[in-house]
C-alpha cells in the first residue's frame, strides 16, 4: 500500500540542442505525494510503474473503506443519541 498518485510528467530540460527545444518534451512517470505539507515526487523506473500504480490503488480503496466505516459509525451514534433525547 502506498500513498500518492502516479502521473506522467512532461518537461523541458533546457539544453539548446535537445529535442525538447523544438517542442517535443521529455516524458517521465512519477509518484507524486505530499510530505510535511510540501509536494514531492520521485521518478519511477519502467519496471516499477505498474507495481506502484497497484499499491496506490490499494491505498485509495482502503481510505474509501475507512471513510465509509467511519461515516456508518457516525450515523449510528447520531441515530442513538436522537432516540435517547
Amino acid at each position: 500500500m502506498l500513498r500518492g498518485t502516479v502521473l506522467t510528467h512532461q518537461r523541458r530540460c533546457g539544453k539548446p540542442n535537445c529535442r525538447c527545444a523544438s517542442g517535443e518534451q521529455h516524458e517521465e512517470v512519477i509518484l507524486s505525494y505530499s510530505q510535511a505539507g510540501r509536494a514531492r515526487s520521485v521518478r519511477l523506473p519502467a519496471e516499477l510503474i505498474e507495481l506502484v500504480r497497484a499499491a496506490t490503488e490499494r491505498y485509495r480503496q482502503a481510505r474509501e473503506q475507512l471513510e465509509a466505516t467511519g461515516n456508518a459509525g457516525l450515523e449510528t451514534l447520531v441515530a442513538n443519541l436522537k432516540r435517547r433525547g
